[in-house]
């Protein structure tokens, strides 16, 4: 079984497209083997590429404790860059097919594996939203970006227990589908500190939906400027929302390695 995998600022995603992707028949079971990081290849989620007849590539992506994601910002920006870079295209702009509907991406630096995503509008957006834990009131932005988001400021997010809290936000009764849960420090206007309790795989080193959910959150909460850099454990993004429409997202995405495992 050919691989290759990526990363989009450490977060990281073994591909399989072609044949082997189509030959998958437990993709969940195949995620939870594939990106165990002692016995596997190790990796935060497992990306099959596969035909559509809506976009050029149908992207799923199944998170390293097997759940399937409707999306993922920095896999997204790793697909066009896989494709051209293996050859199966020529063109610099890729649609991709996801749960959380059709998804546009363009290489604009190839030369420092720069992509940009047209990541769609944030809805189901609800502030404040707060929600109980062992005696503790939380109160964030709830903001969909065809997955859910919990975004939360706090005062020091270097020292903050992400570990402790985000495993339990994830699972809270409030979050019917669970949730991803964004740590943010508002550094100035147009820069925040975020750290991410992924669901479905948690701590991460970078979270580009949640960078999307976040800027959306600082904005509606008058917090930041329309353009933001969040600045992430593995890297910056910039994140724009001009007029409140969609949110574009730009950084990079890098190949790491490739080869075969039974």
């Amino acid at each position: 079984m050919h691989f290759t995998k990526y990363h989009g600022l450490g977060n990281d995603f073994v591909f399989l497209d072609g044949a082997v992707a189509l030959s998958v028949n437990d993709p969940a079971a195949l995620a939870v083997r594939l990106c165990n990081r002692r016995t596997g290849i190790g990796a935060d989620g497992l990306v099959l590429l596969l035909p559509s007849q809506k976009a050029d590539v149908r992207m799923r992506i199944f998170n390293s404790d097997g759940s399937e994601a409707e999306m993922c910002g920095n896999a997204s920006r790793c697909v066009p860059m896989h494709l051209l870079r293996s050859g199966q295209t020529h063109k610099k702009q890729i649609v991709l097919e996801t749960l959380a509907g059709p998804i546009e991406t363009e290489i604009i630096d190839e030369k420092n594996n720069l992509v940009r995503v047209n990541m769609g509008r944030p809805r189901d957006t609800q502030l404040p939203f707060s929600v109980s834990l062992d005696g503790q009131t939380w109160t964030g932005t709830c903001v969909s970006m065809g997955n859910p988001h919990f975004v939360v400021q706090v005062e020091d997010v270097e020292q903050f227990p992400v570990d402790k809290i985000g495993p339990q936000l994830e699972v809270h009764s409030a979050f019917p589908h669970k949730t991803n849960v964004e740590f943010v420090q508002i550094l100035n206007e147009h820069t925040v500190r975020m750290r991410v309790w992924e669901r479905g795989a948690g701590i991460t080193q970078a979270c580009g939906t949640g960078a999307c959910a976040t800027a959306a959150a600082c904005v509606l909460n008058k917090l930041t400027g329309p353009q933001v850099t969040v600045k992430l454990d593995g890297g910056d993004l910039q994140i724009a929302w001009p007029d409140q429409q969609e949110i574009w997202m730009t950084g990079p995405a890098t190949y790491v390695f490739e080869g075969d495992v039974k």
